[in-house]
């Protein structure tokens, strides 16, 4: 199944963030942002919230 994370990739460029500047802030690895950019793969409830967290939004946002 694939999963579209549109709402974040724009909830990131309305916080003039990169990608980069959420995977380390969230703590998250290259590849996780990779899988996430180009195939649309699932992400754990744990990096969701992690997310979340981060970018201080609701899951909706993401």
């Amino acid at each position: 199944m694939h999963i579209s994370y549109k709402p974040l990739w724009h909830t990131l460029l309305e916080r003039d963030m990169r990608k980069e500047d959420l995977r380390l802030a969230a703590g998250m690895t290259t590849n996780m942002i990779a899988n996430m950019s180009k195939e649309g793969k699932h992400i754990s409830m744990d990096t969701l919230a992690r997310i979340c967290e981060t970018l201080n939004c609701e899951i909706t946002d993401v």
